[in-house]
């Protein structure tokens, strides 16, 4: 990563949101990276909330379990898009919120209001934090919720065959099929939840990754990252 950010990019807010394995991740990262800017992983933060629920016996399906608990964690996100680090209570749990207990229980807690709330503020802290930088900010609801008034607002899809092939191959292998259904259920909660919902927000640009690789997706959002700071 460069040691300096170009001062037309310092304070940026670029917001990436977009469907669970459209390449959200990788493009923030590399992006930022390239751009000498801060990354925040919203994802994770919802990942550690609900491996720490499931730490502490509290039952992920019962919402007014979980918001009753939601103030104990301390969550803290590292923005480096070379080694992105998250802990909670102290413990790096990078690894541990990748697993299957976490990703059949993160969208029934991401959902709850009160999970929601708490990590919002958290998110906005940390950009507020890192302005003078200019930060890479991914999730489900950045250019939505978060930050709506970001100057760059990015929306990635992919085809469901597509996006089913490349999580099973992060993940090792497997089932793409039932890689697929699960990537379509996650879905189907995220768009329908009934706060901040999974979106593409007003003014963000469609990109749809499936027929692209991941350097021509990272060139295309720094062109829209550049561009922006051409203008201000």
């Amino acid at each position: 990563m460069s040691s300096s950010t170009p001062a037309p990019l310092a304070g940026l807010v670029v917001a990436v949101d977009g469907t669970s394995g459209s390449g959200k991740s990788s493009t923030s990262r590399g992006v930022a990276e390239r751009l000498g800017l801060r990354y925040l992983d919203t994802g994770a933060m919802f990942r550690a909330m609900t491996w720490w629920m499931l730490q502490h016996g509290v039952d992920v399906h019962d919402p007014a379990a979980v918001a009753a608990r939601v103030a104990e964690p301390d969550l803290v996100s590292g923005t480096d898009p070379l080694a992105p680090a998250i802990t909670v209570d102290g413990t790096d749990v990078a690894v541990a919120i990748r697993g299957d207990d976490v990703n059949a229980a993160v969208s029934p807690v991401s959902a709850v209001p009160e999970v929601r709330a708490r990590l919002l503020e958290m998110q906005r802290a940390v950009i507020a934090r890192e302005s003078a930088t200019g930060i890479v900010v991914e999730g489900r609801d950045i250019g939505s919720v978060v930050v709506p008034d970001a100057p760059v607002k990015v929306y990635l899809s992919a085809d469901p065959a597509a996006r089913a092939a490349r999580r099973s191959a992060e993940q090792g292998g497997g089932d793409v099929d039932a890689t697929r259904e699960s990537l379509l259920a996650r879905d189907r909660i995220d768009s329908g939840r009934a706060t901040a919902p999974l979106t593409m927000a007003d003014g963000a640009v469609h990109i749809d990754t499936t027929g692209h690789t991941l350097a021509e997706v990272i060139a295309l959002v720094v062109s829209l990252v550049e561009d922006a700071g051409a203008r201000t």
